[in-house]
């Protein structure tokens, strides 16, 4: 793993402050390849290596079973290996100032570095799936999981609360922001100051962009779809990040065993080679609006922590690195709302 890189500990620590940052270094392992940095410039592998552990940090003090989980790898010596975080979108041209669907991300990955690597029909639930793997270190720089939910697919009631909900969407990025992603994108790397300035709005762009949504709208869309009623209140957020392991059904056993909310079955691949489990999404309080105009809360759930083993391709020294639908839709119903 590589030693203090003095470029991310200063982008974390400028983001979140001095000490989260020394907090999620001290959970998270950092990739290989860290142990070399430029004083003054940050390469485009350190911006995305900075946002993931922002993000990271976010949804483990938005789910607290997610941080109690990290706390105790790190209690016993050890860092979890976040292997990608996940997020949905909504593909509707009525999103107010918001680019739709992952277009709102893809703006952001590439100049990163990330590729596309894989296309995953989630037919069931309305949606598509997009993996991206950042180009420099494919197989330790977390992923990101993008999801594209399609209205059309659904009622005309419902598209019309999907209207009602997004057509409020401010976009977090500002025009200096465009300005640093196009110069990442041709060049690979930013001057420090710029990196910095930056990397606040990149983080911004994973909340949620539109106003209160009303209850009725929510209740429309919760009737048709867990998923976009999700998105109704939790918005671009990190809907689950995840933690690579060795032992998934000794892991599985453990959690079992504490009384943890976790997943009752372990998902596998088509191929054999990918098996996922999760925590149950945490419940979070969040505000509606009524007709009348007054607000009322509702618990909603909130954003979950998964875990992932990879083996390695058949014949191959690369671990796998895609996705399998059936896998991801069986997670998604970790947020699936109590009825």
């Amino acid at each position: 793993m590589a030693s203090h890189n003095s470029n991310l500990f200063n982008l974390v620590e400028k983001t979140i402050g001095a000490d989260n940052a020394a907090r999620v270094m001290q959970l998270m392992a950092i990739p290989s390849g860290f142990n070399v940095w430029e004083c003054g410039w940050v390469s485009r592998k350190e911006l995305a290596q900075a946002l993931n552990m922002v993000l990271f940090f976010d949804l483990l003090e938005r789910v607290p079973t997610g941080r109690l989980c990290t706390e105790e790898v790190a209690a016993r010596g050890g860092k979890v290996f976040h292997d990608h975080g996940a997020l949905r979108t909504v593909r509707w041209m009525q999103h107010g100032a918001l680019p739709p669907g992952e277009a709102a991300f893809t703006r952001i990955l590439e100049p990163l570095g990330y590729r596309l690597n894989g296309v995953f029909p989630l037919d069931r639930i309305g949606m598509t799936g997009r993996s991206y793997v950042h180009a420099d270190n494919p197989e330790e720089i977390a992923q990101f999981f993008v999801s594209e939910l399609h209205p059309e697919r659904f009622s005309e009631g419902f598209q019309q609360a999907v209207t009602n909900v997004l057509s409020s969407s401010k976009d977090p990025l500002s025009p200096f922001a465009h300005c640093m992603l196009h110069e990442l994108a041709r060049d690979g790397r930013l001057p420090f100051a710029e990196a910095i300035e930056l990397l606040p709005q990149l983080k911004a762009c994973f909340g949620r962009q539109h106003d209160i949504p009303s209850l009725d709208d929510y209740e429309v869309l919760l009737a048709e779809s867990d998923e976009m009623a999700w998105i109704a209140t939790e918005g671009n957020a990190f809907n689950h990040v995840t933690d690579r392991v060795d032992d998934l059904d000794r892991l599985t056993r453990e959690q079992a065993a504490l009384g943890r909310p976790m997943k009752k079955a372990v998902e596998i691949s088509q191929s054999g080679r990918i098996r996922q489990t999760a925590f149950k999404a945490d419940p979070v309080l969040r505000q509606f609006r009524t007709g009348n105009g007054d607000m009322v809360q509702r618990e909603v759930p909130g954003s979950f922590y998964e875990f992932i083993r990879r083996d390695k391709m058949a014949g191959d020294a690369a671990l796998d690195l895609g996705f399998d639908a059936g896998n991801a839709q069986a997670i998604f119903k970790m947020t699936a709302a109590a009825r």
